[in-house]
């Protein structure tokens, strides 16, 4: 093997050790590793440029100055306050209302929307509450991609396979969503089991939060109804992003655009996640490295010669290869690269679309098994280190890779009896 080949896998497999470790910034790892890369010629500055996902970037862009815009109005402290007196401060219910309320929300729109608008929300209650937002935003996050994973628009990949495959928002619905319904009560079970010593809250906080008061939490009422008009406008061109012909950045960032009309104060931009925006840049370009040296495909090939051309056996393992590599490497280039291969299989096998149902419950719900797998994972650690808390690698592979595991195993039943058997 050919040191072009190994020198990308070997720094890919040095971030992990990084980050794992966690000694260094998240950020600083990755555009450190993607400097190296491109400083030693794994792979050029234009071909950089090309791995890097425009649409990812700009709708995290826009997302965060559109949050940002809407926390100036005091919208999202009035509905983090109505939200846990809904729930009469218990922490049980409130991490079951959560996850389920952005599993539901990442079904509709994208996941990382969806965190980012949970997630702020999360955070403002535990501040008010005094307690851990760590289990409430783990959850969520792996909420995040269950949900996303029911619909075409949900997540990334979905998106990727529906348009190479010419597969419908139907499709998704009747092939996808009703394993995710079987997959998400064991998923909020799990979550309860894994965090229910950590999210008892106190009989004085709960006593604090009676006395908390809705009047007076909405503190530009000028500012709302823009807000909260420009916002629905996103979120309804999101619906249809494909009828309009707009990738979902676009409508993001177009939307953040029109917003800062009304609002462009200086702290609106120190307020966007930049770290987590830099930190996507140089995986994209890392990830990049690694597509271009042949490993990924490499490995796909080997997988389908292991299975001996058996078309059960190639289904239930991209599913499983999927999930794991997609804990590993971020799954929208692992989908892109995954996308070309079961093509080439429609020479071999007449019905390609269990292996593509296979792909997408693979990849999406992968992004569970560390806290890189998946967009969401890295917004909602990057947004508690801002708030002051940390979401360590390992912690979140504690739960990720259970509910993970759980996930493929449950899909394994489905895909058997639904198409296989």
């Amino acid at each position: 093997m050919s040191i072009n080949v190994l020198f990308p896998n070997i720094i890919l497999i040095l971030v992990y050790i990084f980050l794992i470790l966690d000694k260094l910034p998240r950020v600083v790892v990755a555009l450190l590793g993607a400097g190296i890369l491109l400083v030693f010629k794994s792979l050029t500055q234009e071909e950089a440029f090309h791995f890097i996902d425009l649409n990812v970037i700009f709708l995290l862009v826009g997302m965060m100055i559109i949050v940002n815009i809407l926390k100036e109005t005091g919208v999202m402290k009035w509905l983090a306050i109505f939200t846990a007196k809904k729930v009469n401060g218990n922490g049980v219910l409130m991490l079951i209302y959560f996850s389920l309320l952005t599993a539901f929300i990442s079904a509709l729109l994208d996941n990382v929307t969806t965190v980012l608008i949970v997630g702020a929300v999360t955070i403002t209650i535990c501040k008010d509450l005094k307690i851990n937002p760590i289990p409430f935003l783990v959850s969520e996050a792996i909420a995040s991609n269950v949900g996303g994973t029911a619909t075409l628009i949900g997540d990334p990949p979905n998106i990727m396979i529906g348009s190479a495959a010419k597969l419908s928002f139907m499709d998704f619905i009747i092939h996808v969503s009703p394993v995710i319904l079987m997959i998400l009560p064991f998923t909020i079970f799990t979550l309860y089991w894994f965090y229910k010593d950590e999210i008892k809250i106190s009989k004085a906080a709960k006593a604090e939060l009676e006395k908390m008061s809705l009047n007076g939490l909405i503190t530009n009422k000028k500012l709302l109804k823009p807000a909260l008009f420009i916002t629905t406008l996103v979120i309804f061109a999101f619906f249809f992003h494909s009828q309009l012909g707009l990738e979902s950045g676009t409508i993001a960032l177009s939307g953040a655009a029109l917003l800062l009309v009304f609002e462009n104060r200086k702290h609106i931009w120190e307020d966007v996640e930049w770290t987590t925006i830099f930190f996507f840049i140089g995986l994209f370009i890392i990830v990049g490295a690694v597509e271009k040296s042949g490993t990924i495909h490499y490995l796909s090939e080997l997988i389908f010669k292991l299975s001996g051309g058996d078309f059960k056996t190639s289904t239930i393992s991209i599913l499983w290869m999927s999930g794991f590599l997609s804990a590993l490497i971020d799954n929208i280039p692992y989908t892109a690269t995954m996308i070309p291969l079961i093509k080439n299989l429609g020479d071999h096998y007449h019905d390609l679309n269990p292996l593509w149902w296979a792909l997408s419950l693979g990849a999406c719900l992968g992004g569970n098994g560390t806290l890189i797998g998946a967009s969401a994972n890295i917004v909602v650690a990057e947004m508690a280190h801002k708030g002051g808390y940390k979401i360590s690698f390992l912690e979140f592979c504690k739960i990720g890779m259970i509910v993970m595991i759980e996930s493929l195993i449950i899909c394994s039943v489905y895909m058997w009896f639904r198409y296989l058997s």
